[in-house]
């Protein structure tokens, strides 16, 4: 990957990104702020309870910290590419937050009392150029986010713990100074998460598109769902509200889902070349990772088990259901067909992702047996007998479609029919629709040389 690639001289344009960034920082932050305090009513956004967080004033040394990180972050990247993703993740950061400080104005609703000494002066300083607005998303946090995952990324071994403790200080510092109300908190951490995922270090960009399949209409019902599902949340959350706010998360998360389908962006998700998510894709689609994970449980749970499909010389090939850890430890090598739930593989790993429930065409097909192909080639020279697990979410219908193309490429199967045959004798429930059987059709004809 381009992220481990370093290359001498990065800080020097590190600088210029800095001289840029920083006086855009502060211009467009004090800018926010002064529209704010002119303003005849800001509201606020408090929970009873939080009248109980206590004023640390050692906690200005964590909170003023940040600015040193900010600064030292753009000087340490590894290579251009690293520092490009990570200057627009600031840039954007600020350009969110700053339009929902004048979008959705609010201040900070209790009264600092008044702090003497070595931790005084820097409140002091800090009320200088700051006011009790710029609330929600917290900047802070916002910013904690990207620079946690920049100095976790770049800290070796032990010294990730203290990134880890230092980030946390700087997290609750934000309200024992008593500079944030809670709300600012979760907010903050998506804006961040979204700043993540937009400019991704280790996974495929969402600005790039999927080359080889194409939007059908099966993409757009699915996506129109997970959509419906959305408005359904936000109307919730409006007359629910202050409570029912939390209810903008699932909504943000199913919103990604249906711009996935509708896209047509398997990527959105960030699956990595070890089977697991981007932190920034499991942040913002964590309600909807809960609910496929329990999805994929619930649809199997009369049938949980692997099913072996077939075997030759020294291979044995079983199909099933996404796997725990554990599950994984019982296969030399797995083949994982799910873009959407992380996968921890404790055996050689490969994928070929797809969106659940859309058939797969015939140019994925056949990219996923060359993979599939490379998976049996690379384990089979490593091990004497080998167990190959290929699964998706249910284990009935995207890595069904993919071993039944395998079994025709190898000529294992004679005919379509046969393959789905040899498939469902060993696991019954399997059933593919007519769409995924006229696509194997099709890459059948590929295969013959009679399709494009």
């Amino acid at each position: 990957m381009q992220i481990l690639n370093k290359e001498t001289g990065t800080w020097k344009w590190g600088i210029l990104c800095l001289i840029f960034l920083a006086p855009f920082f502060f211009l467009t932050y004090g800018f926010a702020n002064n529209y704010a305090s002119q303003l005849l009513n800001v509201p606020s956004i408090v929970y009873d309870w939080e009248k109980h967080i206590p004023l640390w004033a050692w906690s200005i040394v964590p909170y003023w910290s940040i600015d040193l990180f900010y600064g030292l972050s753009l000087l340490l990247c590894w290579n251009k590419f690293e520092l490009k993703q990570h200057a627009l993740r600031l840039f954007t950061a600020q350009l969110i937050s700053i339009s929902c400080f004048l979008l959705f104005p609010l201040k900070f609703s209790f009264e600092r009392p008044p702090l003497d000494g070595f931790f005084g002066l820097w409140f002091d300083v800090l009320m200088g150029f700051d006011k009790p607005f710029n609330q929600a998303p917290s900047l802070h946090i916002v910013l904690l986010v990207i620079l946690w995952d920049f100095f976790h990324r770049h800290s070796p071994g032990r010294w990730k713990y203290l990134v880890d403790f230092w980030s946390l200080l700087i997290g609750i510092s934000v309200l024992t100074t008593w500079q944030h109300h809670f709300i600012d908190i979760p907010t903050g951490l998506l804006a961040g998460a979204f700043c993540l995922w937009l400019f991704p270090i280790t996974a495929k960009s969402p600005f790039k598109k999927d080359g080889l399949q194409i939007l059908t209409p099966k993409h757009l019902k699915l996506g129109s769902y997970y959509l419906c599902g959305t408005v359904l949340c936000l109307i919730l959350a409006y007359g629910l509200k202050p409570w029912g706010l939390w209810l903008l998360y699932p909504a943000i998360s199913l919103f990604g889902v249906a711009l996935s389908y509708a896209l047509v962006r398997p990527h959105f998700f960030q699956k990595q070349a070890d089977g697991n998510l981007s932190i920034a894709a499991k942040m913002l689609f964590a309600p909807y990772l809960i609910f496929a994970w329990l999805n994929s449980r619930i649809w199997t749970k009369k049938h949980p088990e692997d099913s072996q499909i077939f075997k030759f010389e020294n291979t044995t090939i079983f199909l099933g259901r996404i796997p725990t850890r554990s599950t994984t430890e019982k296969y030399q090598a797995v083949f994982d067909c799910v873009a959407e739930l992380p996968v921890y593989a404790k055996s050689s790993y490969f994928q070929y992702t797809s969106l659940d429930l859309i058939p797969l065409q015939a140019d994925q097909l056949q990219q996923a047996v060359e993979s599939f192909n490379q998976l049996i080639d690379t384990t089979s020279a490593q091990h004497s007998q080998q167990n190959i697990l290929i699964f998706c979410a249910l284990g009935y219908s995207r890595s069904s479609a993919i071993l039944c193309a395998w079994l025709l490429q190898k000529q294992h199967a004679a005919h379509v029919n046969d393959a789905i045959q040899m498939v469902q004798s060993a696991r019954p429930w399997v059933k593919l629709n007519e769409v995924q059987i006229k696509n194997l059709n099709t890459y059948q004809l590929k295969l013959k040389g009679l399709a494009p």
